[in-house]
């Protein structure tokens, strides 16, 4: 009977670990409500950790994952906590100190990852770990107490006793039963509700902002888009849609909290080197400026070769050379002494771009509206840049709050850091959408269509080739909308029966031809040529 007590006991004190991390998590949570979301352990130490990944894991992670990559990540997070805590519990239940020591242990590595990150403001960023660590040790501490092996019946709570069974031992006799019940329902209870108010409390946080949004009225632009060609939109079945739909644009970032900034407090600060008059400018600033409107292709460069991190949108904004003349700037190629320019985001993110590039006439703004309506939440509302030729990761900055001009030898950028390119333009690409990999289409006329991109230089011509020794032929190319978007492109095909590999390439208007050369993502961009295999019928 010894045995089968401690096989009771064991996994209850398993199950005081568990309790004792859910009251952590949810006390945290209930905190950081007061502090801020961000704040709390699990978005804190996934900070931490995405700050901290090689590379080379975080672009398989966006390969395989995409924009649920962050969803893994803190799934995987609440994993391994709930992992840890029922080793604490089993630690407890013979060294009752040690586990609650551990499970404070936690909370410091949660306030360290938490006051450690770059969107740190202060201290009091810590609150949530050490507070929900405080009362998990405790949680842990009566729960254990609870399981403790006693002499007798005289261990157990105040309050009636019953009469010991015949035949049983002290040990089976010594844990409070009744005891350990009532505390662990207590616990359950009283995390589940202060995770529930915390969760609450945090999402009415950002009824501001969005509040703000939805009383956004984009004005009309001075320099309105030019109309779509007709011949830029194709209709075959299984192509991109030429524009991109707000809810269909991809999403790469290191937020695991989207952001959500009050336009009515929003603004943002210009200075820095070679800045004669530093701007400091509000939302209802830039509302009030000379607005222009363009159709802009964006490119992760975390995009592999045929990947799906590439999407065209109509943008609002104002221009950003204009905001930098006024501020003073001259580009190097004028005798200026800042050669990038870094923009930070509210969530810490710094992304440096090339002064050249972005003064030197091509339509680089700050976006305030995508494809008709404010910035999405996701997509950087109030206000973020669009640098139509760079790769995202040096120019595409969401949720800006500030400008600084510097130079490249004297600051590296968030993603330079990391071992990525400080200058990234973006290569020229192909894609075949349709007909997909493995399909297996019918002997016949088949139709293969995609894009090409090679934004601020335009696609010249898309070539396609059938199986590894035929001949390139030449696709239709839709009408180009401006140089800054991709293209459509498509090619009938009298397809054979038996199994085929497709395989496209594109020239831009510089002649450049796409080249075959494989690389990865990093440092700067993938390249080589999109193939799919497919089998006719």
């Amino acid at each position: 009977m010894k045995n089968l007590s401690r096989g009771v006991r064991l996994p209850l004190a398993a199950l005081s670990g568990l309790l004792a991390g859910f009251a952590a998590l949810a006390v945290a949570e209930l905190v950081s409500a007061a502090v801020r979301p961000e704040s709390g352990p699990v978005i804190a130490v996934g900070g931490a950790a995405i700050d901290r990944t090689p590379p080379a894991v975080k672009d398989w992670a966006i390969r395989h994952f995409g924009t649920n990559d962050k969803i893994v990540l803190q799934l995987g997070i609440l994993a391994v906590l709930a992992l840890l805590a029922l080793i604490l519990g089993v630690i407890a239940l013979r060294y009752r100190r040690a586990g609650a020591a551990g499970v404070l242990a936690f909370g410091v590595v949660g306030a360290l990852a938490a006051t450690g990150r770059a969107d740190s403001t202060s201290m009091t960023d810590a609150l949530p770990s050490v507070i929900g660590a405080v009362i998990a040790a405790g949680v842990l501490y009566v729960l254990i107490g609870r399981l403790a092996v006693r002499a007798g019946p005289s261990s157990a709570v105040p309050g009636p006793v019953e009469a010991p069974d015949a035949g049983t031992t002290a040990e089976e006799r010594g844990w409070d039963r009744r005891g350990f019940v009532v505390a662990a329902t207590a616990a359950a209870a009283a995390s589940a509700g202060a995770g529930l108010l915390g969760r609450s409390l945090n999402g009415s946080r950002g009824q501001g902002a969005v509040t703000s949004r939805s009383k956004v009225v984009l004005p009309r632009p001075a320099s309105p888009a030019v109309p779509i060609p007709a011949g830029a939109v194709l209709h075959t079945p299984g192509i991109s849609p030429f524009v991109t739909a707000n809810a269909d644009f991809y999403r790469v970032d290191t937020a695991l909290v989207v952001p959500k900034v009050d336009a009515t407090t929003w603004h943002l600060k210009i200075h820095g080197e070679g800045v004669s008059s530093p701007l400091t400018v509000t939302f209802q600033d830039l509302l009030n400026r000379r607005l222009i409107e363009r159709d802009i292709t964006l490119t992760c460069v975390s995009n592999e070769v045929g990947g799906p991190y590439v999407g065209n949108a109509r943008w609002i904004g104002v221009p950003l050379a204009d905001l930098l003349k006024e501020a003073g700037v001259k580009p190097p190629s004028r005798g200026g002494p800042a050669d990038q320019l870094v923009a930070r985001s509210v969530d810490g993110m710094t992304i440096g771009s090339p002064v050249e590039d972005v003064m030197d006439g091509r339509d680089a703004m700050l976006a305030i509206g995508m494809n008709g309506q404010p910035l999405p939440f996701v997509h950087g509302f109030p206000v973020r840049m669009v640098v139509p030729g760079l790769y995202g990761y040096v120019s595409a900055c969401k949720w800006i709050r500030d400008l600084e001009l510097t130079t490249f030898d004297a600051y590296d950028s968030y993603w330079v850091k990391r071992s990525w390119a400080r200058k990234a333009p973006i290569k020229t690409e192909s894609r075949i959408d349709t007909p997909k990999p493995f399909a297996r289409p019918k002997a016949g006329t088949v139709m293969i269509a995609g894009v090409a991109w090679a934004q601020h230089r335009g696609i010249d011509r898309v070539e396609v080739r059938v199986d590894d020794d035929g001949p390139w032929m030449r696709a239709d190319l839709a009408a180009e909308d401006t140089t800054d978007t991709w293209r459509q492109w498509s090619l009938p095909w009298k397809a054979t029966s038996g199994p085929h590999t497709l395989t496209a390439r594109a020239t831009d208007r510089t002649g450049q031809v796409q080249t075959e050369q494989r690389a990865q993502t990093i440092p700067d961009g993938a390249s080589g040529w999109h193939s799919v295999v497919v089998t006719v019928d």
